[in-house]
């Protein structure tokens, strides 16, 4: 009670009426002006400025042209296996040799390739229509390899053309080799489905693991070639790993999606 009869006969003091009102201290305008100056540039930045983003991604190390699955024309008994695994071969080269009940039939490769599984064996029964080897389509030793990310079909329009993309090989220690880099060659606009993969591919398995989660979209990726390492591609560390790299190994592919502008999605 006595602080507050103090305090009202100091307002109702005559002597200090005027006296100056002081709106603020120095302390509170530079932080009103700190704040000000935060706010603008947070609206340039939120104008001028974009958001970077990536989407990871199950990949494959192939050629180009892929792969294909040789199928038996006939049904009948394998009586010789002609090439053996890892094998190139030019179209048309003789794979096996199926009895019949009419006579011998000889499978052959339709385009040129290495043999990349062979699946039948000396003395196996085969139907008509059955996988017996898958073939990669490479002509030349070489050719330079790709990848191939199957990238969930929602976000493929957010890829732009020659988007970096870093690639985790699953034969390659990263924390002592780095990942692979390479940029986007293309997009295929149409949703894989898991026949289509395993046809690509030369491997249903695959096709049935990259379709887990719904139909992606396939984008070919060019890697990055580099004379100053063994593997002859360009990495984040400076040599790479000490060894080549080979067809069909898996990896884990993040693709950097095309930029986006904060106020595209701060605004409603």
């Amino acid at each position: 009670m006595q602080f507050r009869q103090q305090a009202l006969a100091r307002l109702q003091s005559p002597e200090e009426l005027d006296l100056p009102v002081r709106l603020a201290r120095p302390q509170g305008w530079l932080a009103l002006g700190v704040t000000l100056v935060v706010m603008a540039a947070a609206s340039v930045w939120a104008v001028t400025g974009s958001v970077a983003s990536t989407v990871s991604a199950p990949a494959v190390l192939t050629h180009g042209q892929g792969s294909y699955v040789l199928q038996s024309p006939v049904a009948g008994q394998v009586t010789a296996v002609l090439a053996r695994q890892g094998q190139r071969l030019p179209a048309n080269a003789p794979l096996l040799k199926v009895r019949t009940g009419n006579g011998d039939t000889v499978v052959r490769t339709v385009a040129a390739g290495r043999v990349t599984t062979l699946a039948a064996t000396l003395g196996q029964i085969v139907r008509t229509g059955t996988d017996v080897a898958a073939v990669e389509k490479v002509a030349h030793a070489s050719d330079p390899l790709y990848a191939t990310v199957y990238v969930p079909a929602e976000n493929a329009a957010a890829i732009p053309a020659h988007a970096p993309v870093d690639l985790t090989v699953s034969s390659v220690p990263t924390q002592r080799y780095g990942v692979l880099r390479g940029e986007v060659k293309s997009v295929d606009r149409t949703a894989q489905s898991a026949q289509s993969i395993s046809a690509f591919l030369g491997d249903s398995q695959l096709g049935e693991q990259f379709t887990r989660k719904g139909r992606p979209v396939a984008v070919l990726v060019e890697l990055a070639a580099s004379s100053s390492t063994r593997s002859g591609y360009r990495w984040s560390s400076k040599d790479g790993p000490p060894f080549r790299l080979d067809s069909m190994t898996l990896a884990t592919g993040s693709v950097r999606l095309a930029d986006q502008h904060p106020v595209d999605w701060l605004l409603p």
